[in-house]
């Protein structure tokens, strides 16, 4: 399953949900956006880590961290894998070494909690890329719609391709 890389780029109050955020995703080395709504905890707990702050006792996210480095766990990436009824789904891939060798180990989780843990642990996030091109087909169809109910018929045109 090819996958595609993205960065936090920004974090806002979400205009879809009240008491919510919204985690702007971009792509690595890309233009493409992913926005993904997500609670005042984990939005914090992204905040404090992109901020570069030490707080005076470990987060949630961070104590996480603590549990896996303590049974030999390292946290490998985290991956958003679909999107299912207006819901994000994500996995943690974790990898763990004992003397039997290393195992990865893949669990479900929101993915809220596995940007936060990214964030925390400065470890990777990766998109499945049929998810990506899924969410901008859907974007492309809004953006579209909308774009019908702004203009007359006679100024309606096919979309054409982005660069």
């Amino acid at each position: 399953m090819k996958k595609i890389e993205l960065e936090i780029i920004a974090i806002s109050h979400s205009v879809t949900q009240t008491q919510s955020y919204a985690v702007v995703l971009g792509e690595v080395n890309g233009s493409r956006r992913l926005p993904i709504v997500i609670g005042g905890f984990e939005a914090q707990a992204i905040a404090v880590a992109l901020e570069k702050m030490n707080p005076s006792r470990p987060l949630t996210h961070d104590l996480m961290g603590l549990v896996f480095q303590g049974f030999g766990i390292e946290l490998e990436r985290v991956v958003i894998t679909s999107l299912k009824n207006s819901t994000f789904f994500a996995r943690l891939i974790l990898r763990q070494q004992n003397e039997l060798g290393t195992k990865l180990v893949e669990i479900d989780a929101r993915p809220s909690d596995c940007l936060a843990l990214a964030s925390a642990l400065k470890r990777p996030i990766f998109v499945t890329r049929s998810l990506f091109h899924d969410v901008e087909d859907m974007s492309d169809h809004l953006a579209g719609a909308n774009e019908q109910e702004d203009v007359g018929e006679e100024d309606s045109e096919e979309p054409g391709e982005q660069a």
